[in-house]
């Protein structure tokens, strides 16, 4: 006989925090001004996040092993760019797609996850990505509300 085993949902720790980044700059560009302004040590993983074969999300981050904390930043959005055949006498036209990793949020250009971080210090990154020039603006997101926050499990 055949036993299947289910993992519950509850199983996964996801009791995060969550900082949300509107800018314009490119990810290793963000990644670098975050690491400047707050003194985080980010690097680009191994491996992007990817959620589909053309849905790839890239993904920077760092164990704090001073402070017992784990940063990630997540690029909320994935361009793809299709190739629509064309029948007529014109070429083949090319079609620019954007996705989000959390579909509510598709305004947020970055997401700052912080593992077991104290309140005190969440606070003070956040206001120290205010700073930086670039970007626009950056604030605190209640991870209850987000109905795609499994997307940031990994």
């Amino acid at each position: 006989m055949l036993t299947t085993h289910k993992i519950s949902a509850d199983f996964y720790d996801d009791s995060f925090k969550l900082i949300a980044i509107h800018s314009d700059l490119e990810d290793y560009a963000m990644t670098y001004a975050i690491n400047s302004q707050c003194g985080l040590h980010l690097k680009r993983m191994a491996k992007d996040l990817h959620l589909d074969e053309n849905l790839s999300f890239s993904v920077f981050d760092w164990d704090d092993e001073m402070n017992d904390i784990y940063w990630t930043l997540v690029s909320n959005k994935c361009v793809v760019e299709e190739v629509i055949p064309s029948g007529g006498l014109f070429e083949n036209n090319v079609s620019v797609r954007t996705n989000h990793l959390i579909k509510e949020r598709k305004e947020v250009d970055y997401f700052l996850k912080v593992d077991a971080a104290e309140e005190s210090t969440f606070a003070q990154k956040l206001k120290s990505i205010n700073r930086i020039s670039k970007v626009i603006t950056a604030y605190s997101i209640n991870t209850e509300t987000l109905k795609s926050k499994r997307n940031l499990i990994f």
